[in-house]
């Protein structure tokens, strides 16, 4: 139920952190919880090291481009995305509906243009298929 995850990220984004001197939850040593904040408001984050996935969540922004260093740019456009359309309506990668729950690590240094369509509802059957969901190792042994 991607869905869920869209609320919650949102939530945790809104209520966990902050700009000010203790605007960030738990241990920021390493800068993790940073981190994790800036993949989550681009719309995806890393959860398993071990895998080249990023599950998808909704991004916090309307647009958003990352330069990379092998010259190929990511650009993610929500333009519809506020704080009420925290939900994915629906995705494309590269003008192609796209209904994984995560990008691959190879999808997104080929460069890639992701359009997220926000909505204030959210779309219990985007992204619901047994395809569609990232790796769990606990998955490995069913």
């Amino acid at each position: 139920q991607p869905w869920k995850a869209q609320y919650w990220l949102r939530e945790v984004m809104n209520r966990l952190y902050s700009p000010h001197p203790d605007g960030y939850c738990g241990d920021e040593d390493n800068g993790q919880t940073s981190a994790w904040y800036v993949f989550t408001a681009m719309g995806f984050y890393p959860v398993a090291p071990a895998t080249d996935e990023y599950v998808i969540g909704a991004p916090l922004f309307k647009k958003i481009t990352v330069s990379l260093e092998n010259g190929k740019t990511i650009e993610i456009d929500a333009p519809e995305n506020n704080a009420e359309n925290r939900y994915v309506r629906e995705i494309q990668m590269n003008g192609k509906k796209y209904d994984k729950n995560y990008f691959n690590f190879s999808e997104l240094m080929n460069g890639a243009k992701i359009s997220f369509e926000m909505d204030n509802q959210p779309n219990k059957n985007r992204g619901t298929g047994e395809a569609a969901f990232p790796y769990s190792f606990s998955n490995e042994y069913n």
